[in-house]
């Protein structure tokens, strides 16, 4: 959660700086975000349904385990360095 609430920090910091020298943002308008999210969410109902309609319980944690680290879970990360430099000794 840290990650989201820096980032939304240093968003609303540069916005002030492109409203002080009168500037538009380079950003997407809000109606094309509000499609990304659209396409997001979408990406997770075929799963939820095919669960819905399965004759067997659902475990209780399937949104926890299924969704919320696809829909919230650490951007990738870069290899290690030490992994790096052995890979470009081989």
């Amino acid at each position: 959660m840290k990650p989201y609430l820096l980032s939304l920090a240093i968003g609303l910091l540069v916005g002030v700086i492109y409203a002080l020298f009168n500037v538009r943002s380079p950003a997407p308008p809000v109606i094309a975000l509000v499609g990304l999210l659209g396409i997001l969410v979408g990406e997770q109902l075929p799963p939820l349904v095919k669960k819905l309609m399965q004759t067997e319980a659902a475990p209780v944690s399937w949104l926890h385990h299924q969704v919320k680290p696809h829909m919230f879970g650490e951007l990738p990360k870069c290899a290690e360095k030490s992994a790096v430099q052995e890979s470009r000794h081989v």
